[in-house]
């Protein structure tokens, strides 16, 4: 279910049965397929069901990058041309990085379909993709597994072996320098105040934000959050012995995948794996010290502004925020 408040600025609302009239209009091979809402805790999209194989995602804002609380905000009753166009781009790269994956993956992922275009009820251009089936990881033990950690690294390795064709980071995203987001991490810092030690988080920025870098860009996800990493349907928590071991099976939401500072797709370490699962994950990808500490600070930026910004109408988000940002913290204890 949506939360109660939107969780952006003229955040365009979308229902199961403008969705429906949107692939009935334009897609007539499935209309009459029920289409339901898919819970989500996600931020840039609304995501149905179509039938049993597909997904509609449809974004919720018109600006750019809709998961940066920064951005611009177009709602439904002022995305201009413009707007319009520039999404349809978006979505169109999108589906040209979400079919790159899938020649390397090792784990299920999503498989582009289609695009939309606005329609009644909706004013912008949407995707849709192949249903990956899964539970994800953060209804399951998977925190606490070697082995989820072993196979995500895996996955990881495979996208960073996507070859860059000459292809660099551009752009106000995650991915580029640390030191770019310095106004954005001491902004939200200073929104979060009460909700966090933010002088030990300001401590810790100041450390990381100027790690040395000297690998190159390199393919990336982009946003290995909880809710995107898929383990086996069959629930394992509901087993018991040696067949418990969750197992990764999938990863979704490609909206970021790019060529990035690699260290970028080190997040799940602190916002998601606890202590044995996080030494696994960096050992698996041989991350040095200088890419673990940018990781952390990629890690830092991304939690640091959804804590406050999703506290009341996403927080499932902002306690995942909370999780990353002690972990980081007590990571730092910990040695």
């Amino acid at each position: 279910m949506p939360p109660a408040r939107p969780m952006h600025a003229n955040q365009i609302e979308v229902s199961a049965t403008t969705v429906a009239r949107l692939v009935s209009e334009q897609f007539p091979a499935w209309a009459g397929m029920p289409v339901r809402p898919v819970r989500s805790h996600g931020t840039v999209n609304a995501i149905f069901r179509i039938g049993p194989d597909l997904v509609a995602r449809l974004p919720l804002e018109g600006g750019t990058d809709a998961s940066d609380v920064d951005s611009g905000d177009v709602g439904a009753s002022d995305v201009q041309a413009g707007a319009v166009q520039a999404r349809r781009v978006e979505l169109l790269s999108e589906m040209d990085a979400a079919r790159r994956l899938l020649t390397v993956s090792p784990l299920a992922v999503p498989e582009p379909v289609a695009l939309g275009e606005p329609g009644a009820g909706y004013p912008l251009p949407w995707s849709v993709y192949r249903w990956v089936p899964g539970i994800p990881a953060a209804e399951t033990d998977a925190a606490d597994s070697p082995q989820v950690a072993e196979q995500l690294a895996g996955f990881v390795r495979a996208v960073r072996s996507l070859p860059t064709e000459g292809r660099t980071f551009h752009g106000t995203r995650r991915g580029g320098l640390l030191t770019e987001h310095d106004e954005y991490v001491r902004r939200s810092q200073d929104l979060s105040s009460g909700l966090i030690d933010t002088v030990a988080l300001a401590t810790l920025w100041g450390r990381l934000r100027s790690t040395p870098r000297t690998d190159l860009d390199a393919w990336t996800h982009g946003d290995l959050m909880p809710g995107n990493l898929l383990v086996d349907e069959d629930d394992p928590t509901a087993a018991t012995g040696p067949a418990a071991q969750p197992a990764l099976t999938g990863v979704i939401d490609v909206g970021q995948l790019a060529v990035a500072d690699p260290a970028l797709d080190l997040q799940p370490a602190w916002n998601l794996f606890t202590p044995a699962a996080r030494d696994a994950y960096r050992q698996a990808l041989g991350s040095n010290d200088e890419e673990w500490d940018r990781g952390r600070g990629w890690a830092l930026a991304q939690a640091v502004g959804c804590l406050w910004y999703y506290r009341e109408t996403n927080p499932v988000m902002s306690r995942t925020a909370h999780r990353t940002l002690q972990a980081l913290l007590d990571d730092l204890s910990r040695g």
